[in-house]
């Protein structure tokens, strides 16, 4: 579903849509380990779509991505916020919102082979992180 002016659309609702692509993407990637117990299914992507997971993401891949799409992680974290997360703090929720953002944008633009490299990296990166469940990162 392509949109014209994908410049013009709200970064909320960008994030509104990477929220579901991501999230598939991370139940495709985690099913794939052939794991049958949908606790641990769901321990698992926890891990992956948690705030401070996502936030993680994308400082490290920030210097990976184009001039245009850093332009849009700095447009929607930089956004003012009307709610407030439950389990991160605000800078980590920034940075999971812009995140989204991106994801969103790619799948939107119809531009999937971009998309495809960004979660084939957040993949990577979430998969060598080391942080428990629930535990907030340090920037905040």
């Amino acid at each position: 579903m392509k949109i014209e002016n994908l410049k013009d659309v709200n970064t909320a609702v960008l994030a509104y849509m990477g929220d579901a692509v991501y999230e598939q993407a991370v139940r495709e990637h985690i099913l794939k380990q052939e794991i049958h117990n949908t606790n641990k299914l769901h321990r698992m992507a926890t891990g992956y779509v948690q705030a401070s997971a996502q936030a993680h993401i994308l400082k490290t891949m920030f210097d990976e991505l184009t001039g245009q799409e850093q332009k849009l992680v700095k447009r929607a974290r930089n956004r003012k916020f009307t709610t407030k997360a439950k389990n991160a703090g605000p800078v980590t929720y920034k940075w999971a919102t812009a995140f989204e953002a991106l994801v969103g944008y790619l799948y939107l633009a119809e531009d999937n082979g971009r998309l495809a490299w960004v979660l084939a990296r957040a993949m990577e990166i979430a998969g060598g992180r080391d942080v428990k469940k629930g535990e907030k990162e340090k920037t905040d």
